[in-house]
């Protein structure tokens, strides 16, 4: 379960946030568990901690807008954190 505070969706920004990088964890073990064939609810629980019997259609919000943002870092969103910091 995680421990950091997360929204019911992540930004939809075409760059890095600071909610990406909090979340970067919680993007590459949705992708794991997507890749393993993990049932989505399962996922949600472990590292969301939502119970997805309790309230099924916010668990599936968070799991799916957060394992689409986690695809786009892997695709686009990745490019930011190879860029060296301004100063």
């Amino acid at each position: 379960m995680t421990t950091v505070p997360f929204d019911d969706r992540p930004p939809d920004k075409p760059h890095l946030t600071t909610y990406d990088e909090r979340h970067l964890a919680d993007y590459i073990r949705l992708l794991d568990a997507a890749e393993e064939g993990a049932d989505w609810r399962e996922a949600v629980k472990i590292i969301f901690g939502l119970d997805a019997q309790r309230d099924p259609e916010r668990a599936k919000v968070v799991h799916d807008s957060h394992l689409a943002r986690a695809r786009w870092m892997t695709e686009t969103g990745f490019a930011y954190l190879l860029r060296p910091p301004l100063h």
